[in-house]
């Protein structure tokens, strides 16, 4: 074959190895701000926003790194992702904005996150060898890990356990689909499709309110559970539904 592959086995050309060395910086910058924005709506001081920023940047990739057990996670060798985990954080503590202009800026940010990481989660995890399905994993593990940390850290439910417009879904979808792209060939287009509909699909399930079911909407119509919760037979008898024993109160 004419490509240069990343190593034996991989289906990732080197050229694009080396791209997603970017787009998994674009990611960490970008999850630092969210973890900036959420410092600043919890109150903390500069301490709790550098601390927060680079949980929230760093967290994600470095899950993904261990478990790929390829090395040491990148983010303690390359220099460049602690400084800019930094600086994510600051620019944050820094420039303050309107609460309205912070939940536009929170939920594209969002969006283009999951897209940033699930694409790389897929390219990292293919470039090593491994196949399609660690491969979606891993890249729904790398867009979801950190934000998740960072709730934890502050004491919060993880949004991606549900009510947030569809957030681990998203990423699934996403790293589905750059998987696709990449068996079919086409990895370079993979990421644009990856990132492209991060953004679309994330931003319309926040636009629309879309959320995975909770258990309580799966809870089944008929009124057998309740009638046995409360001793109440629901078999007909001469046309009608026998009502329950009164029960007999103690003397």
């Amino acid at each position: 074959m004419s490509t240069v592959y990343a190593m034996s086995g991989s289906l990732i050309p080197a050229g694009i190895t080396a791209a997603t060395r970017y787009l998994d910086l674009a990611g960490v910058f970008s999850c630092a701000l969210l973890g900036g924005a959420v410092a600043r709506t919890a109150g903390l001081d500069l301490f709790g926003f550098l601390v927060v920023g680079i949980i929230s940047g760093l967290g994600g990739g470095m899950i993904r790194d261990v478990l790929l057990q390829h090395g040491t996670p990148v983010a303690l060798t390359d220099y460049a992702y602690l400084p800019t985990a930094v600086a994510g954080a600051v620019v944050v503590f820094l420039i303050k904005i309107s609460e309205a202009s912070w939940t536009r800026l929170f939920t594209a940010l969002d969006a283009a996150v999951l897209g940033f990481w699930a694409v790389t989660g897929v390219n990292k995890t293919l470039a090593v060898g491994l196949g399609w399905l660690p491969a979606v994993l891993l890249g729904t593990v790398t867009a979801v890990g950190g934000g998740a940390l960072r709730d934890i850290v502050l004491g919060r439910v993880p949004a991606v356990f549900g009510g947030n417009g569809l957030y681990a879904t998203v990423a699934v979808v996403v790293a589905g689909a750059t998987v696709g792209c990449v068996y079919l060939g086409a990895p370079a287009i993979g990421v644009g499709v990856g990132i492209a509909l991060a953004l679309a699909f994330r931003l319309t399930a926040v636009r629309f309110g879309w959320n995975l079911p909770t258990s309580l909407d799966w809870r089944p119509r008929s009124p057998m559970p309740a009638a046995l919760r409360h001793g109440t037979r629901t078999t007909p008898r001469n046309g009608e539904e026998e009502q329950p024993h009164p029960r007999k109160e103690a003397p």
